[in-house]
């Protein structure tokens, strides 16, 4: 099970004997150090428009994510993901499943917002991917929900949109990491359309139930896979072993943290 190119796994933060800790707090500290990194980076053109690098914010530990394309206006002014009227329409969602904003971690794509709200430029993309392999990574996360047409095809890197694919659950390797990865309509979109609204709130009704499937079984070795290929299972035939976690019972929430006074950015909880 390979996704996409995995070429900025290796430029994970790692202690001294060159392993991602497992201690939660050790992986959140060095989500911070990702954090410090990717707010004075300068790999592409966006950093010389953009106002705010928008991170990610949420639960370091949380067994769900949310990947978006890229950062809106108002994420670029506060720095923050999704804080318009999609992300309150995200908020609306996890409420109707039992959970809230803090209990899951919320990034994008791309970091920076393109300008125009325009897509992402394959280079953008190969210059930020890193920061979304290490979120991945530290935060180890169960399940990755897609948001819209974009990141779904990124992260599956395969090019089948998103209408044949919304709320079929698979196992993808998504840089070092396999998660079960749950395509869903971006909220954008439903916003202005009731029939995609529909279909987006019945999809993540099904969230619980992918989430007490358990995590998928790691692989000790990862092996890079070519640019724009991905294995994965079949959608909806997931057959991937459940790994055994001292996280949360299989299908619970995390538990939500104070936040950080000195990460406000991040918005760690």
């Amino acid at each position: 099970m390979t996704g996409v190119p995995q070429e900025a796994a290796g430029a994970l933060p790692q202690d001294a004997a060159g392993v991602v800790p497992q201690d939660a707090a050790a992986r959140r500290e060095q989500l911070k150090e990702v954090f410090e990194r990717a707010r004075v980076c300068e790999r592409c053109p966006l950093s010389q428009t953009r106002t705010k690098v928008v991170f990610g914010a949420g639960n370091a530990d949380a067994e769900l994510m949310f990947v978006g394309e890229a950062p809106g206006a108002n994420e670029d002014l506060q720095g923050l993901p999704f804080v318009g009227a999609a992300g309150k329409l995200l908020d609306q969602l996890l409420g109707e499943i039992g959970m809230a904003r803090r209990d899951v971690f919320i990034a994008n794509v791309l970091k920076c917002r393109p300008p125009g709200n325009r897509d992402p430029e394959p280079e953008e993309i190969s210059a930020c991917q890193e920061y979304l392999f290490a979120q991945l990574e530290l935060i180890q996360p169960t399940m990755v929900c897609t948001l819209g047409n974009f990141a779904t095809k990124l992260l599956r890197g395969k090019p089948t949109g998103i209408s044949k694919l919304h709320g079929q659950a698979e196992v993808v390797t998504v840089g070092p990491r396999s998660v079960r990865l749950f395509p869903l309509y971006h909220p954008a979109a439903a916003l202005y359309t009731r029939s995609t609204l529909d279909l987006l709130r019945a999809d993540f009704a099904r969230i619980p139930a992918v989430l007490a499937l358990g995590a998928p079984e790691q692989r000790s070795a990862m092996v890079p896979a070519p640019p724009g290929s991905a294995q994965t299972s079949p959608p909806g035939g997931d057959t991937a072993t459940a790994a055994a976690t001292d996280a949360q019972p299989a299908g619970a929430p995390p538990a939500g943290r104070a936040p950080d006074d000195d990460q406000q950015q991040l918005g760690l909880f």
